[in-house]
């Protein structure tokens, strides 16, 4: 149900992080991983399932919107999550703007 704004006390920018300052290079992640990476969370870090729910929630149009900077890899058992990571190019970038 849609709440009206005066009801808050305040808002905030809507900024997230970019996919190279949130990922390690070298590793991927699942959907609820990347969840907690951006609440500032450790990928493996115990949430209850009302928060990964909503973890996950806020995970999946951020990997919709950043697509063009990752990678996919197939789930690793037939009813396993898919990984996500850097695309090469987003970690070249990452290393050029470092140097």
């Amino acid at each position: 149900m849609p709440e009206p704004r005066d009801a808050f006390d305040e808002t905030f920018p809507c900024d997230f992080y970019e996919p190279s300052d949130l990922f390690e290079p070298e590793l991927l992640y699942t959907i609820p991983e990347i969840g907690r990476l951006l609440q500032g969370l450790n990928p493996d870090a115990e949430v209850d399932p009302e928060t990964e729910a909503v973890l996950v929630d806020w995970a999946v149009p951020w990997v919709l919107v950043n697509a063009d900077d990752l990678v996919v890899a197939e789930p690793r058992t037939e009813n396993g999550p898919g990984y996500y990571g850097l695309a090469e190019h987003a970690f070249d970038e990452e290393t050029t703007e470092k140097s």
